[in-house]
């Protein structure tokens, strides 16, 4: 089970920096069994550690992604804001998805509005396979912007596994941010 976040941990391997899997995978891995199919698998890091992830996969072929176009990630290049998407592709076609997540101080922001944050001591949540994924309500958090049918089956089967403090935390972002959502529904009762 988990074999595709398993071989990432691997990839992970001695990276100094912060990173978690992140999307449909980690609502999968917070709850202990694949619940639905996945595309593609995403891992985030912090934005400020990038060159720490570049030197990472200094043998891997890094290409961010603007404006729908990849582009050769040169080391020299910092890639500020909106920029937060890349690709690593190793020489035998292995695929990592890598998200650039904002930090200031010991807080995650979100990067669609810098006042929703979270602590980054509550984020260390690892799977039985010891692998590190991002927070649920956080997943949750991203998922709400142009929700899919798959988003709603990710919200509904994670439900029963969040507490009290986790439902607070997406309810109060979702207000915030997304005050009209579908999944305040469930969350205001």
């Amino acid at each position: 089970m988990f074999e595709s976040c398993v071989q990432v941990k691997k990839f992970m391997k001695d990276y100094p920096g912060h990173w978690w899997i992140a999307g449909g995978w980690a609502i999968d891995l917070h709850i202990g069994e694949e619940i639905r199919g996945h595309e593609d698998l995403d891992v985030a890091v912090l934005r400020e550690e990038q060159y720490m992830l570049q030197t990472h996969f200094k043998n891997w072929k890094m290409e961010y992604i603007k404006e729908g176009e990849g582009i050769n990630w040169n080391l020299k290049d910092w890639l500020d804001a909106p920029i937060h998407e890349m690709h690593a592709t190793n020489h035998s076609g292995e695929h990592i998805e890598v998200l650039l997540n904002e930090r200031k101080g010991d807080y995650w922001h979100f990067r669609r509005d810098n006042k929703i944050k979270f602590p980054l001591s509550y984020m260390h949540l690892r799977s039985e396979q010891g692998v590190p994924y991002l927070n649920p309500e956080i997943v949750l958090l991203y998922k709400a912007k142009n929700t899919r049918e798959k988003d709603h089956q990710d919200f509904h089967s994670i439900f029963p596994h969040l507490n009290e403090r986790q439902k607070e935390w997406i309810k109060q972002s979702l207000m915030h941010h997304q005050p009209e959502h579908v999944w305040l529904e469930k969350l205001l009762f």
